[in-house]
């Protein structure tokens, strides 16, 4: 019945490795070389949701993967313990149970990538995810002055080794956009290489705040950077600029990804952030990847989605899809 997901659906939700990425020595040759064909890049990015449909129960298989891909947001400034607590127990359990079993999905555990939070809440959060049974789901951090990064860099440091003392095991650090502006990409690439040893064990995802770049050719060049300094995701925006994540930056950046694997070997995550707000939305970027880098990376091992309001979206479409009437607002948690 239309209730019942493809089994090879429901296999590709798994477990897999994730980044590794030890760095390398900085190739200022290699980033120098550096052409973007934008006509092109446009072009590609247009056709990208036009040449793919994914509808029916694939349709649903691939919003709960989504949902899976979720690093559910909270960044204001009015932030409390009740909107992290929230937070938690939405990313526990993402989706109403009912739906859940009507898609015979009980067995796949959904839940969302992880939960990312200002570094003062990060000891809060870990706290009710332990309490709401999800201790599995890790709580990121932004850090390094988020989201402006025109901070000292013993500051930057400093707050991400508060945030992973605090329970944060993955790290979003800012880059510095005005060494990017600039073309100094030496000290750029020594300021990730010494925030990758301040995070530890943590995963670190480097925020390019691709609004900030001024050109395509920036954004590719800041993301070889940042992954010759080790980083285990790079990251289009903070959210907070005026141009967040588009398809034709995530192009260019996954384009970055799969240079940067061809020719080392290493395997780097990909977070597109920022205005990412309907289930919609969340398919045309699972399109990209999956066109651009491939079944490897589609799951929350190496891709995440940056998002607030996405997962409500994603769970009114999958009511639909069960019941077959939209749900009403109250009938769905908030996130």
């Amino acid at each position: 019945t239309k209730l019942i997901l493809l089994d090879s659906l429901l296999q590709e939700i798994r477990m897999v490795c994730g980044p590794n990425n030890p760095g390398m020595e900085l190739d200022l040759a290699w980033i120098q070389q550096v052409r973007v064909n934008l006509p092109a890049v446009k072009r590609r990015a247009d056709t990208l949701t036009t040449k793919r449909t994914v509808k029916q129960q694939w349709q649903a298989g691939w919003l709960l993967r989504a949902v899976t891909c979720i690093d559910l947001t909270t960044l204001a400034g009015d932030d409390t313990p009740s909107n992290t607590a929230r937070l938690a127990l939405k990313a526990a359990k993402p989706i109403r149970p009912d739906l859940i079993k009507a898609m015979d999905a009980e067995g796949l555990n959904i839940t969302c990538g992880a939960v990312c939070v200002y570094p003062s809440r990060v000891k809060e959060t870990v706290q009710f995810l332990n309490k709401y049974g999800a201790s599995q789901i890790p709580v990121a951090a932004v850090a390094t002055g988020f989201p402006s990064g025109q901070y000292s860099l013993d500051t930057r440091l400093q707050e991400i080794k508060m945030a992973v003392a605090a329970g944060a095991r993955e790290i979003d650090i800012v880059i510095n956009r005005t060494l990017a502006l600039q073309h100094n990409w030496e000290e750029l690439y020594n300021e990730v290489v010494e925030m990758k040893k301040a995070c530890g064990d943590a995963h670190m995802k480097s925020i390019l705040a691709i609004g900030e770049l001024a050109t395509m050719e920036n954004v590719y060049k800041a993301s070889l950077v940042c992954m010759m300094a080790g980083s285990d995701f790079i990251k289009t925006s903070t959210g907070k600029e005026g141009v967040n994540a588009t398809l034709p930056v995530g192009l260019v950046m996954c384009r970055a990804i799969r240079e940067y694997f061809e020719k080392t070997g290493f395997i780097v995550g990909f977070k597109p952030a920022g205005g990412i707000r309907t289930a919609k939305d969340a398919m045309a970027w699972l399109i990209l990847i999956k066109e651009e880098l491939g079944d490897d990376w589609l799951n929350n091992q190496l891709f995440r989605i940056g998002a607030s309001g996405l997962l409500t979206d994603i769970e009114r479409q999958l009511f639909h899809w069960v019941t077959g009437r939209y749900a009403a607002a109250h009938e769905l948690a908030m996130s």
